[in-house]
């Protein structure tokens, strides 16, 4: 899942180095990255369903092949192309920044794999992306002092109402409450993740992506590590090389490549549109939890999930139209 200002990520942003990759090519990464992500929900439904791992253990994995592959993917690109030095991050201050967003992954993944579990692929992935943007747009304004405006209020009214829709108006018993909690602790961590980020960033200070999300995932994994042993490491099921290779798609597709083509498309497209984008992650969701989980979405599923990603939608208009006017309040000084 992606990480953008108004979108919904798991791995953290930070300011990038300027890159000669041009802009069509740069969609083209995030959109498949949008997909890829959505994909993951899926994978984990099949995995609960071949074998008896766990969310937390599930996590764990991700987790640890995001990092093995992550790290080499890093290793490879400094060979091919050796990095100009720059400024290292303060000891401190990186030291947070990687803990922060560890323990935030470690909350955002674990608990949306457990609402995958409890409530269905379409509605875990509906709540987490439509609750994300809401929770970093009341955090920035409570803890950054950041103003959410009229269109930015409205969409935070929105994605309430759509998350009353879910939660009140499933008669069909296919939205699970205990699923949407685990869905909002998800959104949580991924908000908390975000604010972090945007903190860190006020000064302008600059930190390697690529780097502070492998390290993150090493800290995620070794947070996983004791809860996942308990819950079960190793599964036991009766195909294994099934569950294997989706354990191996879920490191290596919707984790290090996704993550990787997410870094460089949202180096060079504003954040705002890669918002909008990110929507495709939702549209893939549920294209698979109807077509290979067999999911039913009923009229009330459907009514609140166009609430939340219209709230998503909105905000990120809302960040587009405040963004112009200061370009335009700078260019008028």
């Amino acid at each position: 899942m992606s990480n953008s200002s108004t979108g919904l990520a798991i791995g953290p942003t930070a300011p990038l180095p300027t890159t000669a990759l041009p802009v069509g090519r740069g969609l083209l990464y995030l959109a498949f990255a949008g997909l890829a992500w959505g994909t993951a929900g899926g994978a984990a439904a099949l995995v609960f369903g071949a074998s008896d791992l766990g969310p937390l253990a599930l996590s764990f994995w991700r987790c640890a092949g995001g990092l093995v592959l992550l790290l080499g993917a890093m290793a490879l690109r400094r060979h091919r192309t050796p990095a100009a030095p720059a400024a290292p991050e303060p000891r401190g201050r990186r030291a947070l920044r990687v803990l922060g967003n560890g323990i935030g992954l470690m909350v955002f993944q674990s608990a949306y794999f457990a609402a995958v579990e409890a409530t269905g692929l379409a509605v875990a992935t509906v709540v987490t992306l439509g609750a994300g943007p809401v929770l970093i747009a009341l955090g920035a304004r409570l803890a950054l002092g950041e103003r959410i405006g009229r269109a930015g209020s409205a969409a935070v009214a929105g994605a309430l109402a759509g998350l009353a829709v879910l939660w009140i108006g499933n008669g069909g018993g296919t939205v699970r409450p205990a699923g949407v909690v685990l869905a909002l602790v998800s959104a949580a961590g991924y908000a908390a993740i975000t604010l972090l980020t945007r903190w860190l960033g006020r000064d302008g200070g600059a930190a390697d992506p690529s780097a502070t999300t492998a390290w993150a995932f090493g800290v995620a994994a070794l947070c996983l590590l004791p809860f996942a042993s308990t819950e079960g490491l190793l599964p036991h099921t009766a195909a294994p090389v099934r569950v294997i290779v989706l354990l191996l798609y879920v490191a290596a597709v919707p984790t290090a490549l996704a993550y990787a083509l997410y870094f460089a498309g949202a180096a060079v497209v504003r954040s705002a549109t890669v918002s909008v984008i990110m929507l495709l992650e939702p549209v893939s969701a549920a294209v698979i939890a109807v077509s290979v989980l067999g999911e039913r979405i009923t009229v009330a599923t459907a009514a609140g999930t166009a609430l939340l990603l219209l709230a998503v939608i909105g905000l990120a208009a809302s960040e587009t139209r405040q963004a112009s006017g200061a370009r335009r309040a700078a260019g008028g000084r």
